[in-house]
């Protein structure tokens, strides 16, 4: 998408700019690189659109060298902007792809399921998708198939979201 047509603003972690969007998304779920394209960059295409904040948590500096102890100041630098985001956040959506348990996303989704701001969106061949499914069904969760065209819901969520917002006079 052009950059004139672009109304989302993209928050990549760890940075904190003064938030703009009418309506926020955290992407949360698997970071593993798969043969496809990647579900975060696909996904803000097709929202960019919209006047929403996008909190993506994926950063270019990343370091798998890094310890992944509370006392790396990079490592928890990145877990604490992304447990702030998706608080902050009105929308999470949790996307769960193939080829791993993903400890994560799974907790994650843990973390917004009662909150009623997840929206979870599941490959067919993910490891625990029947846990995921479980629990989307107990709580009343959107659950997609990341098979069919999943982008649409998303759509349709955000937009509901902007529609009660324009109502409000927000």
């Amino acid at each position: 998408m052009e950059d004139a047509q672009r109304q989302s603003q993209i928050v990549h972690a760890p940075s904190r700019p003064a938030i703009v969007g009418k309506v926020s998304i955290f992407l949360a779920g698997t970071t593993t690189k798969t043969s496809g394209s990647d579900w975060r960059e696909a996904l803000t295409e097709v929202l960019g659109h919209l006047p929403i904040t996008i909190f993506n948590p994926l950063r270019p500096d990343w370091d798998s060298t890094w310890l992944e102890d509370v006392t790396f100041a990079p490592f928890r630098k990145q877990v604490e902007w992304e447990l702030d985001m998706q608080e902050q956040a009105d929308v999470v959506i949790v996307y769960f792809g193939p080829g791993t348990d993903a400890p994560i996303s799974l907790l994650e989704f843990g973390l917004c399921a009662r909150a009623r701001k997840a929206l979870v969106v599941c490959n067919g061949e993910y490891r625990r998708r029947g846990n995921v499914q479980i629990v989307c069904q107990r709580l009343a969760i959107e659950y997609l198939d990341a098979e069919d065209d999943w982008t649409a819901a998303v759509i349709r969520r955000v937009e509901g979201l902007l529609g009660q917002m324009a109502q409000s006079g927000y």
